[in-house]
């Protein structure tokens, strides 16, 4: 609406032109917003069809990542899994390839720029291409401050961040060729808040959310979507192969239990389901099970109690000491406390999930 204020002559028709020129900016913007979430919708209506895309998954032989590669067999795509043990991708192919999907095994190294050029090289010489890229290859490192190292959190970043850059990178030139494709990112709750013992972990996450979301701004226009998701704690199985430092036996019982409890945990099943469902809307974001996302809207708008209530759990958390430095795999560091009653779940998910070595 136009307002005239105690001037007269040009300055009465400046202000006008004013007022009526920041309206009309206004309704400008409210219509462009209005356009962008029409257009939004319309792309979740038009989903993306994985019937015959070739998926590639890092770290996909066991846990979430085998859990994913048998929800995008169930939509017809052929897959390709690659990840360091050639054992466990030999029992990941055979897996599989019981759901009847065209199963192509490749070990690799995604720390490794080299092992990633030749690994997506030799997956374009068979298939022309990735449709989807899913970077979820990770690692976990566990344990107070006092024992983490600056090798850990170069490895950390190694996995979490240089290998999906790498990947990311190495399958850009075909997707931007057919201007599409699909690229998910599997970050963490860490990677939104900050969790004691953890930190090198959730550093390295938080890199990812950011790497992840500066390229969904920029590949956009080449036709290509980019997911970021954070799930929060799932039942994998995947705690008896993180690494476990100072007192090992006690951070992985406290943490396999955590990583077991129902109310707090989803199964990796539900998690790989919302990840497929994401990845064909082409959704920006993903966070997985409701505590995870109060956890995140919490630390957004109380970011100073969320800190000192995260002081307080780090005050029950074990001190530093045991085996200081050194790492300990999650099977090597079990106790009365764990397995026990209370992991089973978890237990119960490494079977399935191929955590376990025969």
């Amino acid at each position: 609406m136009e307002r005239h204020v105690g001037f007269h002559g040009a300055g009465v028709a400046s202000i006008v032109v004013t007022m009526t020129t920041g309206n009309d900016i206004i309704k400008l913007a409210a219509l462009a917003a209005g356009a962008v979430v029409l257009k939004s919708a319309l792309n979740h209506l038009r989903e993306y069809d994985l019937k015959n895309k070739t998926v590639l998954i890092t770290g996909g032989s066991r846990g979430l990542g085998l859990v994913m590669a048998r929800e995008f067999a169930l939509e017809g795509a052929r897959l390709v899994l690659c990840a360091r043990d050639e054992e466990e991708l030999q029992r990941a192919q055979s897996d599989i390839e019981s759901y009847g999907a065209e199963v192509m095994t490749v070990p690799c190294d995604v720390t490794n720029k080299q092992s990633v050029d030749d690994m997506v090289a030799t997956v374009n010489s068979r298939f022309g291409g990735v449709d989807v890229l899913v970077n979820n290859a990770g690692v976990i490192q566990v344990g107070p401050i006092e024992v983490m190292t600056t090798e850990d959190f170069e490895m950390a970043m190694k996995a979490h961040f240089w290998g999906p850059l790498y990947t990311t990178m190495a399958v850009l030139p075909s997707m931007r060729q057919q201007k599409s494709g699909r690229i998910v990112n599997i970050s963490s709750i860490g990677g939104k808040v900050s969790v004691p013992h953890l930190v090198p972990y959730s550093a390295s996450k938080f890199a990812l959310v950011g790497l992840s979301k500066g390229l969904r701004a920029e590949l956009m226009k080449d036709g290509i979507k980019v997911t970021t998701v954070c799930p929060g704690l799932m039942r994998t199985g995947s705690p008896r192969n993180a690494d476990f430092k100072g007192k090992h036996q006690l951070e992985y019982a406290w943490f396999s239990i955590s990583d077991a409890l129902p109310l707090l945990t989803v199964s990796a099943e539900n998690a790989a389901r919302q990840v497929v469902r994401a990845c064909k809307r082409g959704q920006a974001e993903l966070v997985i099970s409701i505590p995870a996302k109060v956890a995140v809207l919490f630390d957004s708008l109380f970011p100073e109690v969320s800190t000192q209530m995260l002081a307080l759990v780090n005050q029950v958390l074990p001190e530093a000491g045991g085996v200081g430095t050194e790492r300990r795999k999650g099977r090597e560091s079990t106790s009365a406390w764990s397995p026990s009653w209370l992991t089973t779940l978890n237990e119960e998910a490494a079977v399935r999930n191929n955590e376990l070595v025969p």
